[in-house]
């Protein structure tokens, strides 16, 4: 049965044996009883399997509509500015809203791209012991991982990356401009409030959770083992 985890968790987010080397499906052609491994082959095969898992997931993200078409993760008018969004809708100003989440998004999209060689690192850095770790944790121990090890790395990558892509689409602009016409209506106050800040943060936040929903669901879900051998692996659990 751990064997089996072992197996099913290097073949975590979806790689199939196309993507592995002629080392890697030897490998785990020995964890279906094809051959002894030992356990620094087993770390060695999860490694390749998470960077290919990573790729693909931060691949869908940075595409157009990445973001803005995931209802799970759509960056939307921050709660801050909530009544200021609903107050300009209510007279007629709602398009502008739109726009605004619109490019929001776009900037979270253009970020995204950028996560994949800081996950290589994270994943090339990785010991022995993080892997063992990772092969019998939980249902999120690889995401857990990413987390810890990347997130100050990718925020300080994603600041200014958010911070000229809204300047080149136009989302500051059009935020100051949402915010000089809801100060000129009366009885409003300017909210105080980083947009910069909220951007960067809620992209990673739908990055991290990417990658948690991708590895919850080869774990747990039938239907998510896309191939063959994830089937085999988990067809007596």
């Amino acid at each position: 049965m751990k064997t089996r985890l072992c197996l099913a968790m290097a073949l975590m987010l979806g790689v199939g044996c196309q993507n592995m080397d002629s080392g890697m499906v030897s490998a785990l052609g020995g964890l279906l009883g094809g051959g002894a491994l030992d356990s620094a082959t087993v770390a060695k095969g999860l490694k390749e399997a998470l960077s290919v898992g990573t790729q693909r997931a931060v691949s869908g993200l940075s595409q157009p509509g990445g973001y803005g078409k995931d209802a799970a993760r759509r960056l939307l008018i921050p709660d801050k500015l909530e009544k200021m969004g609903k107050t300009l809708r209510r007279v007629g100003l709602g398009s502008l809203v739109d726009d605004f989440e619109g490019k929001m998004n776009t900037a979270a999209e253009e970020a995204a791209a950028k996560a994949v060689p800081v996950f290589a690192n994270a994943v090339r850095s990785m010991s022995f012991t993080d892997a063992m770790g990772i092969l019998k944790g939980g249902p999120t121990a690889a995401t857990d991982y990413f987390k810890a090890n990347t997130s100050d790395q990718l925020r300080a990558m994603y600041s200014p990356i958010v911070r000229s892509k809204m300047e080149q689409v136009g989302t500051a602009k059009l935020y100051n401009s949402l915010m000089e016409k809801y100060n000129a209506i009366p009885l409003t106050s300017k909210p105080d409030f980083s947009l910069e800040k909220y951007v960067t943060d809620k992209a990673l936040t739908g990055l991290f959770s990417k990658l948690g929903e991708m590895e919850k669901d080869i774990r747990e879900n039938p239907a998510a083992r896309t191939t063959a051998l994830l089937k085999r692996v988990f067809a007596n659990q």
